[in-house]
């Protein structure tokens, strides 16, 4: 369990320390995408209310998010 915490601590220092070595720059470049991911899957949410198929839904997000985000499902995915 100790050596779990240390892992841990020590994963929140280098994702701390990563984030550090951002310029201003860079860390609004990652928020637009960020945003343009949330866009993407906001319109993915709205697809799949509508009467379109899943498969057609997937597809939408897929050329929304191209260039955007790693993973067929624009860096993101969840249980169903």
């Amino acid at each position: 369990m100790k050596k779990s915490l240390t892992l841990l601590a020590a994963a929140a220092l280098l994702s701390t320390a990563a984030l550090a070595q951002h310029s201003d720059k860079e860390r609004q470049e990652d928020a637009g995408r960020h945003r343009a991911m949330a866009a993407a899957h906001e319109n993915a949410a709205k697809c799949l209310e509508s009467a379109k198929s899943e498969a057609v839904c997937l597809k939408e997000l897929q050329a929304a998010c191209k260039g955007l985000a790693i993973g067929k499902y624009c860096g993101m995915k969840h249980a169903h």
